[in-house]
């Protein structure tokens, strides 16, 4: 089968690496399929030159994956009428976080063929065997499909258990040069960036989270060093941004990984998703000593009970103490607040605000967002019994509009309350941020006119 797997753009300069593909990717080569990629991204193409594109060639599959996003939901219309207006259309095969909550829906506004639901490396591998062969779908376990004016839903498919078996990204079909020039926190100029994977899922179920995959399964660490010195040795990769939900899954596994890193000799720079009920100081010590620059810490709220009502695990106390903890270990905190969940009002968002002016050391520009039921959380199913939402269709097509922009108040405060809020939080964080950057502007100048500080290059971007 000769399969085209697309990566749609998103409108940024440089693109993160399209991770969840490469692994399908990877599958079918490993299958024996011919795979192609369709780089949007990297190219900026127009939706249309899809259509061209597939009108030039003969390919069996097409495939795309998006998550739950405003811009990915429209995006994926987009590239969807692209791919049906093909005079050669394809087997159209659509999946990810995004579609996998509501296959139904997704298939009669897309006019796809089918949804792979959840875990896709072992569903799209039987799935377009069955294509090719012409067999029944209905014995393929994960996956949803059109048979004529009905859907079918199949059963779910159980989640892989063991994650090393499956084989490495398919790096080899990417423009890896292209992805590594994304810029990262404590990114140097010279610095070269990929994404890896620690493993997958999360120990939690924070009620806002649209993971439906339950549970957490760990690579060992081995396997993990084996694919970044692959990326060190083939692509001079120099920093891994390690985009799992949850790497610090527990102390005890954060600090054999970091010491299987420590003993390959890796010289590696890494950020990684972080849990502050874990950020002790010994573990944060050894996450330095092994390459740790930048830990993203999913704080959402400071007030005790509405991390409570979110079913965050974790507590007022425990967050200042590993936020102080992660800043004298030498790491950037990345520190990421919500607001309107329920149990919020203006007091509680009063008190993010406060703390993030004490503890954000400006490594990036942060604001606070308002909360979004995506598809597949429990905060969504809540929002419908509430009667705040009606179905998916009212989420994306009337509600969910920007990811900056109320989707459901949950909330006591009127919309018009809850903006004038968000307005004023933000403008106090964003003149901090830049309050900030300017003090460090000027401390260069003097350094550079009273010490003569001939190391100055300039005000250059990084």
């Amino acid at each position: 089968m000769r399969i085209l797997l697309v990566v749609y753009d998103n409108g940024s300069y440089i693109h993160y690496f399209p991770q969840s593909l490469s692994y399908i990717a990877a599958v079918l080569l490993k299958a024996g399929h011919d795979v192609e990629i369709y780089n949007q991204d990297k190219c900026h193409y127009p939706d249309e030159h899809l259509t061209w594109y597939l009108d030039r060639e003969k390919f069996d599959c097409i495939g795309l994956s998006v998550v739950g996003g405003y811009y990915q939901y429209r995006k994926l219309l987009k590239i969807s009428e692209a791919v049906c207006k093909a005079k050669n259309k394809p087997f159209y095969i659509i999946g990810g976080h995004g579609p996998s909550p509501e296959p139904e829906y997704f298939l009669r506004k897309t006019n796809a063929d089918a949804v792979v639901m959840g875990e896709g490396e072992e569903t799209v591998v039987e799935l377009v065997d069955a294509v090719g062969n012409k067999r029944p779908l209905s014995p393929v376990k994960g996956v949803a499909f059109r048979e004529g004016k009905k859907v079918v839903i199949n059963e779910r498919r159980p989640l892989i258990k063991d994650i090393d078996s499956i084989p490495f990204p398919a790096f080899h079909l990417f423009p890896v040069y292209y992805y590594s020039l994304l810029r990262m926190p404590h990114a140097g100029s010279s610095d070269f960036l990929m994404s890896a994977m620690t493993g997958r899922g999360c120990t939690y179920t924070c009620t806002f989270c649209y993971r439906m995959d339950e549970g957490f399964r760990p690579r060992s660490p081995e396997n993990i060093v084996d694919e970044i010195r692959l990326l060190k040795r083939e692509y001079g990769i120099t920093y891994i941004e390690f985009c799992d939900e949850l790497v610090m899954s527990s102390a005890e596994r954060t600090m054999r990984l970091c010491e299987e890193f420590l003993k390959a000799e890796l010289n590696m720079k890494w950020w990684a998703n972080g849990r502050l009920n874990y950020a002790r100081p010994d573990v944060l010590k050894i996450m330095k000593r092994a390459g740790c620059v930048f830990l993203n810490y999913g704080i959402e709220s400071m007030d005790d009970q509405v991390l409570k009502n979110m079913n965050k695990d974790l507590t007022t106390d425990q967050i200042v103490s590993g936020v102080e903890a992660t800043i004298k270990a030498g790491i950037s905190p990345g520190l990421n607040i919500i607001f309107g969940n329920i149990g919020d009002d203006k007091e509680t968002l009063k008190k993010g605000v406060n703390f993030l002016l004490k503890y954000d050391d400006c490594t990036q520009v942060r604001t606070i967002r308002p909360v979004t039921p995506y598809p597949g959380s429990q905060l969504y199913y809540d929002a419908i019994r509430k009667g705040f939402l009606k179905d998916v269709e009212d989420f994306y097509e009337r509600k969910h509009l920007n990811s900056d922009l109320l989707s459901v108040n949950f909330t006591d405060l009127s919309d018009e309350e809850f903006y004038a809020c968000l307005l004023e939080a933000n403008t106090t964080l964003v003149n901090n941020y830049y309050h900030k950057k300017r003090a460090e502007a000027l401390e260069q100048l003097k350094r550079l006119y009273l010490l003569r500080d001939a190391g100055f290059r300039g005000f250059r971007q990084t």
